[in-house]
C-alpha cells in the first residue's frame, strides 16, 4: 500500500449518473486517512415548513413534488399518513391498485439506476450513449433498458394516470379506476419484458465490483415482499412497529451537509434494496424465487454493490406480482370516501426505491396540518456512505488519482442516492496535512 503523493487535491465537478449534488473531503496524515466528510449540498427545500397550515387533501400532491424520480413513494407515504390521521381504511381494490402503482415505480426507477447509471460502469462506458449498437451484448442491453423502463411507465400510467406525479391516487382510494379492456395489453408487455429482466439479473450478478463492510439494515417485512405494509425488521428480527419507527431514529447534525444524518438506536445502518433483500427475500414471488435461485444465494450480503443485484431481482418480483394481480382482478368503479376532517396524527412508512421513507402529520379538527415531518432514505444512508468511502480510501491509497476518483463515485452510486433533482454530484478534495 502506497501513500497518494502525486497530488494533494482531487476535484470532480460534475457527474450525471446520480441525482443531486454532494461533496467529499478526505484528509490524509502520514499516509493514513485522518478524516472523511461526505456532505449533501442540495437537500433542504423546507417541505416540512411548507406543509404547515395546508389542508390534508392538498398534502399528498404537495409532498409528491419533493422528487420527480420517486414522486410515487412520497405520494403514497403522504396518503398513508393522512389516512391514519383520519381513521380511513382503504378497500382491498385500493390496496391492489396501490401495489400496482408502486410496482410501476419500482420497475421504472430501478431500471433507471441499473441501466442508465450503473451499467455503463460495468461495461466500461461513460454512458449509454457510448454503447456499441454493433456489439450483440451491448445492443441487447441497450434495448432491454428501454423496454423495461417503458413497461414500468405504462403500468404507472394505466393505474395511476401518470408514471410521475400521478393524479389518480388520493386518500381513501383512486379518483379513476383502470379500464379492464386495457389490462390484457399490459399483461402481455410485462410477460414479454420478463426475459430482458432475467438477462439483467445475470449481468449485475456477474459484475466484479465489490465493497464489503458489515453494518446493520432496516426494512419493512410482511408475509410477502411488500413495499407498503409491515413492521420494521433488522437482521435479527422485529425491531419496532411502523408507527414507532421515529422513536428509534436519532437525528445527527452534520455541519458540512445540508441533510440530516440518522442512526437507529445509536447504530449506523443501511436502508434500500440491499436491506430489503437481506431481510425479506423469502417473501419474493414464487416465480422470482425459482428463476433467481442462483443470484439469491449471495444474500444476505454486506457488499454494497449487491444493491444492483437486489434491484434487478426486485424488478422481476414487481413484474411477476403485477402479472398475477392484473390476471386475477376485475376492477370496478369505486369512489373515494368523503373526508369529514377530525383532529389526529398519522404516520406513513413505505419502502421507497432507496429505502424506508417516513412521513408524519398532525392535523387539527378543521383538517389543517399543524405539524409534519419527512425523513428520506438517502439521509438515513448518509453516515454509512461516508464510512464506506473512508474504508475504501484507507485501503486503496496506492490507486492513481483517476482510479480513486472513479471508484469512490461507484461506491456512492451503489447506494442509488437521491440528493436532489440537480445533475451535479461529487466534489472530492484530498489534502495532505
Amino acid at each position: 500500500m502506497h501513500q497518494v503523493a502525486d497530488f494533494d487535491r482531487l476535484t470532480i465537478n460534475e457527474i450525471t449518473k446520480v441525482e443531486g449534488a454532494a461533496g467529499v473531503d478526505v484528509i490524509l496524515k502520514n499516509g493514513k486517512v485522518q478524516d472523511v466528510k461526505f456532505g449533501i449540498k442540495e437537500f433542504k427545500r423546507f417541505y416540512t415548513t411548507a406543509m404547515i397550515d395546508k389542508p390534508i387533501v392538498a398534502i399528498p400532491q404537495l409532498l409528491a413534488r419533493i422528487c420527480g424520480t420517486c414522486s410515487t413513494a412520497h405520494l403514497t407515504a403522504a396518503i398513508e399518513a393522512v389516512e391514519k390521521s383520519q381513521g380511513i381504511v382503504p378497500s382491498e381494490q385500493t390496496r391492489l391498485l396501490r401495489k400496482l402503482t408502486y410496482h410501476g415505480l419500482i420497475i421504472r426507477d430501478h431500471a433507471l439506476h441499473l441501466y442508465l447509471f450503473s451499467l455503463p460502469d460495468i461495461v466500461g462506458k461513460d454512458s449509454l450513449l457510448g454503447f456499441d449498437d454493433n456489439d450483440p451484448l451491448e445492443h441487447q442491453l441497450l434495448h432491454d433498458a428501454f423496454a423495461i423502463k417503458a413497461a414500468g411507465n405504462h403500468l404507472g400510467i394505466m393505474v395511476a394516470g401518470r408514471s410521475v406525479h400521478a393524479p389518480y391516487p388520493v386518500p381513501g382510494g383512486f379518483s379513476h379506476i383502470p379500464d379492464n379492456k386495457e389490462v390484457p395489453k399490459l399483461i402481455k408487455e410485462l410477460q414479454d419484458v420478463r426475459e430482458a429482466v432475467l438477462r439483467g439479473v445475470e449481468v449485475f450478478a456477474n459484475s466484479d465490483f465489490s465493497l464489503v463492510r458489515k453494518t446493520d439494515y432496516a426494512a419493512l417485512r410482511t408475509g410477502g415482499f411488500d413495499y407498503l405494509e409491515g413492521d420494521l425488521y433488522d437482521m435479527n428480527g422485529l425491531i419496532c412497529k411502523e408507527k414507532d419507527y421515529r422513536d428509534h431514529l436519532e437525528h445527527v447534525v452534520i455541519p458540512y451537509s445540508q441533510a440530516s444524518g440518522y442512526t437507529f438506536d445509536g447504530n449506523v445502518y443501511r436502508v434500500g434494496a440491499l436491506a430489503r433483500m437481506n431481510i425479506n427475500r423469502s417473501g419474493l414471488h414464487p416465480n422470482t424465487l425459482r428463476d433467481c435461485r442462483e443470484a439469491l444465494k449471495r444474500f444476505p450480503s454486506d457488499d454494497i454493490f449487491d444493491t444492483n443485484v437486489a434491484q434487478a431481482i426486485a424488478i422481476l418480483h414487481s413484474v411477476d406480482e403485477s402479472i398475477d394481480i392484473l390476471t386475477n382482478t376485475t376492477f370496478h368503479e369505486e369512489k373515494p370516501p368523503h373526508i369529514v376532517p377530525k383532529a389526529g396524527e398519522g404516520v406513513g412508512l413505505v419502502e421507497a426505491p432507496r429505502g424506508a421513507l417516513y412521513h408524519s402529520v398532525v392535523v387539527n379538527d378543521k383538517g389543517i396540518i399543524t405539524e409534519g415531518e419527512v425523513i428520506v432514505p438517502t439521509g438515513q444512508n448518509q453516515i454509512a456512505i461516508e464510512q464506506d468511502l473512508g474504508y475504501f480510501v484507507e485501503n486503496n491509497l496506492h490507486l492513481s488519482k483517476e482510479t480513486l476518483s472513479l471508484e469512490l463515485e461507484k461506491i456512492v452510486r451503489a447506494y442509488d442516492p437521491c440528493m436532489s433533482c440537480a445533475s451535479h454530484f461529487l466534489t472530492l478534495n484530498i489534502e495532505e496535512v
